[in-house]
């Protein structure tokens, strides 16, 4: 597999906001098929680690589902959008500069604090079981505008997963056995899905 003619396929399978935010770097000395760090705040730049390696050992249609989910969640991990934790992390920065003028060390702290519980339960809401697991239903829609029905992409995906765990030589960990679950509902593999109170 030549990478970068498998870079430009998969650029072209991409959403177009995955274009923009994201970008694919060959990383021949990864252990991991594909992989990608969380994104922090300060850092517009989602780099993409493919080992083509192991990527070749895929299908193509696991491949073009493996990248969608990420490019998914890369996309859905949102930092700065108008909720009550972002509301909070602005209130605890700007009161912790108007407390620091005035040398209140008190203050400083308080709103240092709070500033950080806030930042953390962004942080938490983005590694979440329920950010994958809209990650693969983003996945599973794009797919569909890219000639795949519901119930391939879904087969695609879980089959990509469970390949991706023989070639690292890895074991599902808990968010992965969740997905696994609701993608073999989602495939009619299984009539069982995740019940809808499940706490995500």
């Amino acid at each position: 597999m030549e990478p970068n003619v498998e870079i430009r396929r998969l650029l072209d399978v991409m959403p177009a906001s995955g274009r923009m935010t994201t970008k694919i770097v060959s990383k021949p000395e990864q252990a991991k098929v594909i992989d990608a760090s969380f994104p922090q705040p300060w850092n517009q730049a989602r780099p993409i680690y493919i080992n083509f390696d192991l990527w070749r050992r895929l299908t193509k249609p696991q491949r073009d589902l493996l990248l969608l989910q990420m490019v998914s969640w890369l996309t859905g991990v949102k930092w700065f959008k108008p909720d009550i934790y972002q509301g909070v992390v602005l209130a605890g920065l700007l009161g912790g500069f108007l407390e620091a003028a005035q040398s209140d060390v008190v203050g400083v702290a308080v709103a240092g604090g709070l500033s950080a519980i806030a930042a953390f339960r962004i942080w938490r809401t983005n590694k979440s079981q329920e950010s994958e697991l809209n990650a693969d239903a983003a996945a599973i829609k794009i797919a569909q505008r890219r000639g795949y029905s519901e119930v391939e992409a879904a087969q695609h995906l879980l089959s990509a997963i469970e390949a991706v765990a023989k070639i690292e030589g890895s074991s599902f960990n808990f968010t992965e056995l969740i997905r696994c679950q609701n993608l073999r509902a989602i495939a009619g593999l299984s009539p069982v899905g995740i019940p809808e109170s499940y706490d995500k």
